[in-house]
């Protein structure tokens, strides 16, 4: 079949079959092109269905409610049927060109983001980033490099096979989304890498190159294989969205679907994105007070100290850690982002009850003074004692690093803020309610998921069309992949001088392996997933108490290993929507893995090496800073008291406790649920405790002034457009979250080399009354702002 810009296409399935009916079932032929009619247009699986007079109607049989005629996209079988276009040309993916490019910006993107690990100013390197700059090279590099049809029928004919290899022809979908996933998987930092750097700065222990590289491999592969196995369950399935992701799915395909609805989109994109990097320099350098704009504050300066605290502490919140941020208008797009256009509605509403929860608990904490919180501040993630000053650890841990018990009985325990110990609670509430809401809400949906990847009766018209056209990797190779990662791992706990012994590694590997599914699940149907690294570090505290490097390993190989399978299966969910054979996303994936591991180990070692003395400073200088090492120990050596802290006899039993908690709400809602599956109106299954806990801790530390903002993105995003104008919402919703990330992102990333201090010193803009020079950005200078 044609495409419409002419090139030949693959096999497509007929809407029948997208839908599970098989090839021999006879159905009637006019009601089969209708059918097709409803869930394909001549060029995109976007439905459409004639309705002149604008009226919603719902259709029975599709479950699937149209307005104007357009369906409005509600679940993860809309976005494969109407959202996310089904064609597949049959283009080449795996080629020299793909590869070459992708590790070139693989090697670019993992430096940079080694590199700035180690700056005052950490940037990150984003995938849409990335994505415009090797679209950008490869189509320079298919037009200007010589190719096939320029040597044919001349002297030159035998260099034709080489000049096809090198250049084979026009930059198609799959060559810029190999070369994208490779270049992104290799810039996403590794821990494993820093890991490394902190035993090398505080511990003085030189870990060969091999060994680093080993840890990376295991640490990311051990992820990767376990969704491999789990690919039935967390990707083929159309539930399985990765919300996140679908803005850069909308860029792919409307940067190289030449069909007249994505010159529109295109057009659009390129405005929005050229819109959005002009503006941030506004928020982001000349006018910061745009990033938190609250009525109260700016009305309430001139009021008593004591009203000025509690008002900084409600309302404030555009500096780091200043307050909740309540009622705060925020139009700085780099902290908004785009994934409140893409999380799904069910998922916001869950998540505004949170903030709510978040608000009222977290003043409530403090000014009851629970667990001693007016002793602190607020808000804030460091330790202190009991007197309010910052913790000694120094004196705790010695020059050692090792536990000292007769200093810790002088010194006494660490303490921690109110807001702080409240987090690291709903953190464990919400593991343990996303661990009862998956196995009592969703387990015959998993069960269906083995089922029908079994019996390849799967509907998702995106893994048909895969399944029929290219073939998969087979489950060996992804257990293999474990065991090579297994045994990569025990290398490096036996040489690698982890001090973490083979039993912890095990433990640690088991723990993120139960956990992982849960997350996966959760992140894939929702946009989001649960927050496990305080679990992490709490069990690595209590398995290797006293012990600090041993901690930062064990949380490696649990919590990374959770966080990089949702990362690696949501990369998986966007090689399924755009037709990438399975076989050449596994070869990428690993390629970019080893390749990323080995480029952050150099840039490591030399970094180190030669700014040893400043990275070991506290205050660091204006160009390198070893403030992320710093932390990693310092987390490190402190939960290495986790026995003594949340232990039955410690000052915080109540958060390791949280998990079981978490557990009893969502059984006594499943109950309820079996009763009453619906209150007026509402599904009862709707209510998703886990996200609710998380958002519940929400605000517990950093930048809250966006929070206001987000949640009205979101209700015009997914209630207005979605609901009232479905046909505008699947055409252009998620291509201008895409354009508004990437302009955003990209100023952000010229400003932080051109006067954020990235490259060199800082060049802060101008004090005037849009960038005050004294207090915070908002003008609520509570708690001694202005001191």
């Amino acid at each position: 079949m044609a495409s419409p810009d002419g090139v030949e296409q693959l096999p497509q399935l007929t809407a029948a079959d997208s839908r599970g009916f098989r090839a021999s079932e006879s159905f009637d032929e006019k009601a089969g092109h209708d059918k097709l009619e409803k869930h394909l247009s001549s060029d995109s699986s976007l439905a459409h269905k004639g309705e002149p007079d604008g009226k919603a109607e719902y259709d029975q049989e599709d479950d699937v409610e149209y307005v104007n005629g357009e369906p409005v996209i509600t679940t993860g079988m809309d976005v494969s049927r109407f959202l996310v276009d089904t064609r597949d040309d049959g283009d080449p993916a795996l080629t020299f060109r793909s590869l070459f490019i992708g590790t070139v910006f693989a090697g670019l993107g993992a430096a940079l983001c080694q590199i700035y690990l180690f700056k005052p100013v950490q940037v990150t390197v984003s995938t849409v980033f990335l994505l415009l700059l090797i679209y950008s090279v490869g189509i320079a590099w298919a037009k200007y490099l010589p190719r096939a049809e320029w040597v044919e029928g001349t002297r030159l004919a035998r260099l034709a096979p080489a000049l096809r290899f090198i250049n084979p022809g026009e930059f198609r979908i799959k060559e810029h989304v190999i070369a994208s996933l490779v270049a992104s998987t290799a810039s996403g930092g590794s821990s494993a890498v820093m890991n490394f750097a902190v035993q090398r700065l505080y511990y003085n222990t030189n870990v060969e190159a091999t060994t680093a590289i080993l840890a990376t491999f295991s640490t990311a592969c051990f992820g990767y294989g376990l969704v491999g196995l789990l690919r039935p369950l967390t990707v083929y399935p159309s539930e399985m969205v990765y919300w996140g992701n679908l803005p850069t799915v909308s860029i792919f395909q409307a940067l190289h679907f030449d069909t007249a609805s994505n010159h529109k989109r295109l057009k659009v994109f390129w405005t929005a994105f050229t819109g959005m990097f002009v503006w941030e320099v506004l928020p982001s350098y000349i006018f910061p007070l745009l990033n938190g704009i609250n009525v109260i504050c700016l009305a309430t300066q001139h009021v008593p100290s004591g009203a000025q605290d509690v008002i900084t502490n409600l309302f404030g919140g555009t500096d780091g850690n200043e307050g909740l941020g309540f009622l705060s208008l925020s139009l700085d797009w780099q902290y908004i982002t785009s994934t409140f256009m893409s999380y799904p509605l069910i998922q916001q509403a869950n998540s505004w009850i949170g903030y709510a929860v978040c608000y009222i608990a977290i003043m409530g904490i403090y000014y009851s003074n629970v667990w001693n919180s007016k002793a602190f501040p607020m808000l804030s993630t460091s330790l202190y004692s009991q007197n309010g000053s910052t913790y000694d650890q120094d004196a705790v841990f010695g020059s050692t690093f090792q536990l000292n018990e007769t200093a810790l009985e002088i010194v006494g325990l660490p303490a921690l803020t109110g807001s702080n110990a409240w987090s690291n609670l709903c953190s464990n509430l919400a593991i343990g309610g996303l661990v009862a809401h998956t196995v009592l809400f969703w387990g015959r949906y998993v069960w269906d998921s083995f089922k029908q990847a079994k019996e390849k009766t799967q509907p998702d018209p995106h893994w048909q069309i895969v399944n029929k056209n290219y073939e998969e990797v087979p489950w060996y190779w992804y257990l293999a992949l474990l065991v090579l990662a297994f045994f990569a791992g025990l290398i490096v706990i036996f040489k690698g001088q982890t001090t973490l012994p083979w039993y912890a590694y095990i433990v640690a590997l088991l723990l993120g392996a139960f956990v992982t599914p849960f997350s996966t699940l959760l992140f894939a149907r929702m946009g989001n997933g649960i927050a496990t690294n305080q679990l992490m570090k709490m069990v690595a505290g209590a398995v290797n108490p006293g012990k600090p490097v041993a901690n930062l390993y064990f949380s490696m190989w649990s919590h990374d290993v959770v966080a990089t399978s949702i990362n690696l299966a949501g990369d998986l969910k966007i090689g399924q929507y755009l037709k990438v054979p399975p076989r050449h996303m596994f070869l990428t994936q690993v390629w970019g893995t080893i390749l990323g591991a080995a480029v952050n180990y150099v840039v490591m070692v030399s970094v180190v090496d030669a700014q040893r003395e400043i990275l070991l400073d506290p205050r660091g200088t204006n160009i390198w800073s070893g403030q992320y090492p710093q932390s990693l120990n310092s987390a490190a050596v402190t939960w290495s008291l986790a026995k003594q802290l949340y232990g039955p006899h410690g000052p915080y039993i109540w958060i390791p406790l949280a998990l079981l908690f978490g557990m009893v709400p969502t059984f006594f809602q499943w109950i309820i649920a079996k009763r009453w599956p619906t209150i007026k109106g509402m599904r009862t299954e709707s209510i998703i405790l886990p996200i609710i806990y998380q958002y519940a801790q929400w605000m517990s530390s950093g930048t809250n002034s966006p929070v206001m903002s987000g949640i009205i993105v979101g209700l015009v995003s997914q209630l207005w457009l979605r609901k009232y104008h479905p046909g505008w919402y699947k055409k252009y919703n998620f291509i201008l979250g895409g354009a508004l990330d990437g302009g955003a992102q990209v100023m952000i990333f010229i400003l932080s080399f051109a006067v954020f201090g990235a490259s060199g010193t800082p060049k802060p803009f101008p004090a005037w009354w849009g960038n005050p020079a004294q207090g915070n950005v908002d003008y609520c200078n509570g708690n001694g702002a202005l001191d």
